[in-house]
């Protein structure tokens, strides 16, 4: 990808479900989160969201001009189905999103039906409330492959786009039995001390592209990740962001979520 196409990328934890929506003050440090880094992003001309809501058996993209929305969550108030985001899709980006990953031997279709999953209206809602930035989403791979993940991001870098966003959107820490049950002091340690780990991975400057890669890879043998992952679909979109981003390093926003650590990381 050329300089003057880069891309801003941000990694965001998006919450629980349309909770960051609804006002719930667990979500508050969230909000206010994405809010302050909307006013340090430049508007782009669309974006290009990675969802832990949506895995396929090869990448596939929206390709609908007008995605609708799908309320992917159960057991919330009348409100949260009645949440709007109509913000337009763009099929030209979505070909080229096709066209760059086949290039590099990826595998990758196109779906022109599929909506847009809270994994994008929710933090997008927040961004860009305005709704007038065409979107794309992309899927997970169902293999959940960590290697993978990261290729495909690394693939992304020959997207020639310009002035474009691409969202990793997902949660750094997503174990929802430990959401629900009492805190303890070795639940504490590990979600701290799995953070640290990935702060350290995505922000040292004592690492380099590769070593990063290698840790992300790995992810499994950092202290707390099962724990904090019991199921990783949740943490690989930044695998695709740091796959994107290459020697490029984010800057950290740590905060808190329904009463865990968590993060996220923006490359600008």
């Amino acid at each position: 990808m050329s300089a003057n196409t880069s891309p801003e990328i941000l990694f965001a934890s998006h919450g629980g479900g349309p909770l960051p929506l609804l006002g719930d003050p667990g979500h508050k440090e969230m909000v206010d989160c994405l809010s302050k880094i909307a006013g340090r992003l430049r508007k782009p001309s669309a974006v290009l969201v990675i969802s832990a809501h949506w895995e396929e058996e090869a990448p596939t993209i929206t390709a609908g001009a007008a995605p609708p929305l799908i309320y992917d969550y159960y057991g919330f108030p009348d409100e949260s189905y009645r949440i709007q985001y109509p913000c337009p899709g763009e099929p030209a980006l979505a070909g080229e999103v096709q066209s760059t990953l086949r290039s590099a031997g990826i595998a990758a279709a196109l779906d022109e039906t599929r909506g847009f999953d809270h994994g994008l209206f929710v933090p997008l809602k927040i961004l860009f409330p305005q709704a007038d930035i065409p979107c794309v989403q992309l899927s997970l791979k169902n293999n959940l492959d960590a290697a993978e993940h990261w290729a495909i991001g690394e693939a992304l870098r020959n997207l020639d786009w310009e002035n474009l966003l691409v969202i990793g959107s997902g949660f750094s820490f997503h174990n929802m039995r430990a959401f629900f049950a009492p805190e303890t002091s070795e639940s504490q340690a590990q979600n701290t001390a799995f953070e640290r780990w990935l702060q350290e991975t995505c922000t040292s400057e004592a690492l380099d592209g590769n070593e990063r890669r290698d840790r992300l890879i790995h992810w499994e043998g950092a202290p707390g990740a099962r724990f904090c992952h019991p199921r990783e679909e949740h943490l690989l979109p930044l695998h695709v962001c740091c796959g994107l981003a290459g020697e490029r390093r984010p800057e950290a926003f740590l905060l808190n979520i329904l009463g865990k650590r968590a993060s996220m990381y923006l490359w600008t």
